[in-house]
Formats: C-alpha cells, structure tokens, sequence
C-alpha cells in the first residue's frame, strides 16, 4: 500500500483554492492556473498596500493646495508657514478641515499668512 498524503495534499489544494475566492475563469477552478494567480496577487498586494500611503498623501496636498490658492497661498508657501507658525496638523487633517470646516481652514491660513509676515 502506497502512501499518497491525501489529506494534506487536499488541505493545500483547498487553502489555496478558498484564497482565490472572487477570481474569475480558470484561475480559480484549476490548481495550477490558481496557484499561479494566488502568488501573484500576494506579491500585487503588498505593494499596493504601500503605494495606498502615497496616493493618499498626495490627494491631501491636491486638496490643500486647491484650498488655499483662493486664500492667496500656495500649498508650499502655506506648508512652510504653517512650520514657522508651530502648527502641527498633519495633511489629513488640513484636507478634511478644508472640506468639512471652511471657517477653521480660513483661520489656519490667516495664522500661517500672520507668521509669514
């Protein structure tokens, strides 16, 4: 009697099968295409998962910089002033002000345009 290590071979099989849930076609049904697919939305999804950081980022300064040009700034001079004023708000929150509180991002511009002066 040969042993053929069914039952760990079907668990690996399965495991990979469960995370390719969602693909379409042959990448989720056949084991070889899937395995294939899976190894490469692991690697696809860490370096996604770093690039969300930067396009994140750069939406907040696109945000403030819109936001502040009616205010007579742009976003660099805004920026530096807002470092010579010691404020600390980070760029999230400067953004979210800038939509959701425009009085309170008015003021922060007008305190950064008092520390430029």
């Amino acid at each position: 009697m040969r042993n053929t290590c069914a039952v760990s071979s079907r668990r690996r099989r399965k495991r990979i099968l469960k995370q390719a849930k969602g693909f379409v076609g042959d990448r989720k049904g056949h084991i070889r295409l899937t395995k294939d697919a899976v190894m490469k939305a692991m690697a696809f999804n860490s370096i996604h998962r770093k690039q969300k950081k930067r396009n994140f980022r750069s939406l907040w300064i696109v945000r403030i910089g819109a936001a502040t040009r009616p205010h007579g700034l742009s976003y660099h001079r805004f920026i530096h002033a807002l470092s010579k004023a010691h404020c600390s708000i980070n760029r999230k929150m400067l953004s979210e002000m800038s939509i959701h509180d425009p009085e309170g991002f008015a003021c922060t511009v007008e305190r950064a345009k008092q520390a430029l002066a």
